[in-house]
């Protein structure tokens, strides 16, 4: 099992998705396959709840509330984080990057469809990467 921070524009990719096996559907899957287990906090939860809300992605509560409670159910809430005084393009994709590094002793990875919006690091990845990472890993 790997530990891993889902970027919220994975879950969003995931649920416009219309293809089972997109990386972006596989990747988020493998949480309810106990292949993943995710990471959170509460800055983070409100950020899911929020975008997940907005008009433009028009997903039903009852989708919005599935994936949510998949994230609690079969994750893990990380409570306080130390600051890395990273400075991020986008700010408010520094929660997600302070997450990672709490629990890098962990082999934690954060995966996102923006890897230009974090440092070059061998633990960000896309989740096409990911999935080629949990291959490998069951391989052996």
């Amino acid at each position: 099992m790997i530990f891993a921070v889902f970027d919220t524009n994975v879950l969003i990719a995931s649920l416009l998705s219309k293809h089972a096996d997109s990386a972006t559907v596989q990747v988020v899957n493998a949480i309810a396959d106990n292949r993943i287990i995710p990471l959170y906090n509460y800055d983070i939860l409100a950020e899911y709840d929020e975008v997940l809300h907005r008009e433009k992605f028009r997903f039903s509560e009852e989708r919005i509330r599935q994936t949510l409670a998949v994230i609690q159910e079969y994750g893990v809430s990380v409570g306080t984080l130390t600051p890395t005084g990273e400075t991020l393009p986008d700010e408010d994709d520094l929660v997600f990057y302070e997450l990672v590094m709490e629990k890098r002793d962990n082999d934690a990875y954060l995966i996102t469809g923006n890897i230009k919006h974090f440092p070059q690091r061998r633990f960000i990845v896309t989740p096409a990467e990911m999935m080629e990472i949990l291959r490998q890993m069951e391989q052996k």
